[in-house]
């Protein structure tokens, strides 16, 4: 893989390894945006797929030095699903984390081995049971009791022995956004060790003659920062690993630790080192372990944000600079909400820049906002842009390759963006721009 950039970053962008800036004009991934907003059109969603295989890597050599073989590494496919996507993950070596049976049959589609396939969700239908079994998904993660009775009856309907992991809830603050905190006792996922009906849950599990127990999964949250999240989980699963081998006689063979690894979308989000963080849930498990008297585990975790976030941009071609006297101004662009939710559902942060005007300085305190027909139609407040920004003039919005495409909604019925992959200097359409004709196409 060639490096990453031949330029080096300008300061403002350290925080994106993939941008520099020359003759005024904002590159990605050693390409040109403006001239990428003119071949492909805006609001235009890019993907740098060098920088993706490079993030891929950083877990898949860590995790090979790491832990035990049969060890893997599963991409969270809800980051950023389409059927590319797949390709490149199943080249870097990596299974898959779906969620729906819509992700399932992107990746069957894209060719992935359904066997390196882990199924997760809090609510599987008996349609999606059926679905993911025939198409052959090589584990499910079992989310409660009534999931569990309904895979056993599907898997003796076929006869056959399904494996399985099981969720439980480890009790742990991540310290991020409630909306996308999942490891705390109250929580809609998994079943709590706290609580007491983690134990009976694995034991009901057991007796289920068509299903493989493998072993356990947790998962603490997303946009996690603090240092110590993934060793606590470790601590939690271990010590009730212990239990369960004392009392049940059962080991698993796998655990599942989750994602959840934090990306810097702003110059005041820490920086993150990914392998070092991963060494560091190694030596924790390895001592717990030995302590605990217990074998070490296959460890699985299922990185999502942290494989595709800082990958991606977008670009909008601004409409409007309003400015309302004594309060503030607004930069309109051609995409919003429908495009980009993150900030109206949670606040997310990013980093924006005129790419037009990258030699000016940014000076002009504004909002930039979409063109909904919603007030909170905002993809970022309070920023920085030049003071000549005007109509045609266009905006990058930073670190968006994870959580925009896939939550992309037809609001207004607006059109959603393609999405453009820069791959060593080149550029190719990976899901191509949503016309009118589609827009309407399941109209009756």
């Amino acid at each position: 893989m060639p490096p990453l950039s031949s330029n080096p970053p300008f300061p403002e962008t350290a925080l994106c390894p993939n941008m520099t800036r020359r003759d005024g004009r904002l590159h990605f991934a050693d390409q040109d945006t403006l001239a990428l907003a003119e071949a492909y059109g805006t609001p235009l969603y890019l993907m740098d797929e060098d920088r993706i295989r490079h993030n891929c890597r950083l877990y898949t050599e860590t995790f090979a030095r790491c832990f035990p073989a049969g060890s893997q590494v599963l991409y969270a496919s809800k980051a950023a699903s389409f059927r590319q996507m797949c390709r490149i993950v199943q080249q870097e070596g990596l299974g898959l984390d779906v969620v729906s049976s819509g992700e399932i049959y992107t990746a069957m589609t894209a060719g992935f081995p359904m066997e390196r396939v882990y199924y997760h969700g809090n609510n599987k239908t008996d349609e999606d049971i059926t679905f993911a079994m025939d198409a052959g998904v090589g584990c499910f993660v079992v989310d409660g009791e009534e999931e569990l009775l309904a895979l056993e009856a599907e898997a003796c309907r076929r006869d056959t022995r399904q494996k399985v992991l099981l969720r439980i809830t480890p009790g742990i603050d991540p310290h991020t956004y409630d909306a996308v905190s999942t490891g705390k006792v109250d929580s809609k996922f998994g079943v709590s060790i706290e609580t007491g009906q983690a134990e009976p849950f694995v034991l009901l599990a057991l007796a289920q003659p068509h299903l493989n127990v493998a072993g356990f999964h947790c998962h603490v949250g997303s946009q996690v920062f603090w240092e110590d999240v993934f060793e606590r989980s470790v601590m939690v699963m271990m010590a009730f690993i212990r239990t369960v081998r004392d009392r049940c006689g059962y080991l698993p063979e796998e655990l599942d630790l989750g994602g959840g690894y934090g990306v810097r979308y702003v110059e005041s989000d820490p920086e993150i080192h990914i392998p070092r963080k991963i060494v560091s849930v190694a030596e924790t498990l390895y001592a717990i372990a030995k302590r605990l008297d217990l074998p070490v585990p296959k460890v699985l975790m299922e990185p999502g944000r942290s494989i595709v976030a800082d990958a991606g941009m977008t670009l909008y071609t601004v409409g409007s600079v309003k400015e309302i006297t004594g309060y503030k101004r607004y930069v309109s662009i051609d995409g919003g909400m429908s495009d980009n939710p993150r900030f109206a559902l949670y606040g997310s942060q990013y980093t924006c820049f005129n790419a037009s005007r990258m030699d000016e300085p940014s000076a002009m305190r504004c909002d930039l906002v979409g063109r909904c027909c919603e007030s909170g139609d905002v993809i970022q407040p309070d920023i920085l842009l030049p003071n000549s920004t005007q109509r045609g003039d266009v905006v990058a919005v930073c670190t968006t390759g994870a959580y925009n495409f896939s939550m992309a909604s037809g609001y207004n019925r607006m059109l959603r963006p393609p999405v453009v992959m820069l791959k060593e200097g080149r550029s190719y359409v990976a899901v191509g721009r949503e016309t009118l004709d589609d827009m309407i196409r399941l109209d009756q």
